[in-house]
Formats: structure tokens, C-alpha cells, sequence
């Protein structure tokens, strides 16, 4: 029987470390690996300050999806979020996209408000009821200096 050499219980040592590694950066990072279902969608808003690519979209307190891209219009002077959401979360068209901070000074995510239509958002469909991020700053000094 030959003797395994020291370099390779080396060799296996790394490959397990890497595998480890590579599973805790997956689950804290909630990286989706599993190609879950999900369709794309779409919502215009004023203002997306502090919105990022990668935050979360959730339906009643609930992760339903992630933010994949933010863009401008540069014509129209409005911000284009594209958004995923899982397949099996069927939303009415009338549903109302918000964007919301996480607590007091948290971070920014998308909250979706179901409405009461029969029919549903498809793969790429846009939603046109938006609500857009609230500037704790404006309101504290619309407050102070608008005040008589």
C-alpha cells in the first residue's frame, strides 16, 4: 500500500478550506445560486436616492426578489428600476412599488403593495403606481424653515 505524500493531504486541506469558504461568502452574502424562477419587472420612480443594485424587493414583510439594475432617463428625468420577483408570487396590475428605508437610517428597499385587479404583471411588464424615496433631510428642513 503506498503512503499518501504530504503534499497531497495539502492539496485536499485547501480544496475543503475553499469549499467552506465558498459555502459561509454564499449564505452570508445570500447569494441565489439555485437559479430560483423568477421574472423580471420594472417601476419609474422621482427619485431613487439610496436605492442599490442587489437590495430587496418584499411583499408583506416578506424577500420576493432583488433588485438587478438602476437607470436614468435622461429625457423624461426619471429613474427605471428593474427588479426580480419570484415566479408563483402572482401581484394584480394595479400593484403600487415603494421605496422604503429599513428602520430609521437602514438601508433602502422596494415594498410592493398588491391592488385588488384580476389581472397579474407578466415577465417585463412595468408597474405605473410608484411612491419614491423620502428624504429625511427635506422634511426636517422643510420643517424648520417653513415654519411661521
Amino acid at each position: 500500500m503506498k503512503k499518501i505524500s504530504v503534499e497531497t493531504w495539502v492539496g485536499l486541506f485547501v480544496i475543503i478550506g475553499f469549499a467552506c469558504f465558498s459555502f459561509i461568502a454564499i449564505k452570508l452574502g445570500d447569494v441565489d445560486i439555485t437559479g430560483a424562477d423568477r421574472y423580471n419587472l420594472t417601476a419609474r420612480f422621482t427619485s431613487v436616492s439610496g436605492l442599490k443594485i442587489g437590495a430587496p424587493v418584499e411583499l408583506a414583510g416578506v424577500r420576493v426578489g432583488t433588485v438587478n439594475s438602476i437607470s436614468v432617463d435622461k429625457k423624461d428625468f426619471e429613474a427605471t428600476v428593474a427588479f426580480n420577483v419570484e415566479k408563483g408570487v402572482d401581484l394584480p396590475s394595479d400593484t403600487i412599488a415603494s421605496i422604503r428605508t429599513a428602520g430609521i437610517i437602514g438601508d433602502k428597499f422596494i415594498k410592493l403593495t398588491p391592488g385588488g385587479m384580476d389581472d397579474t404583471l407578466k415577465e417585463g411588464s412595468q408597474i405605473t403606481e410608484t411612491e419614491s424615496a423620502i428624504m429625511l433631510e427635506e422634511l426636517i428642513s422643510k420643517y424648520i424653515f417653513e415654519k411661521n
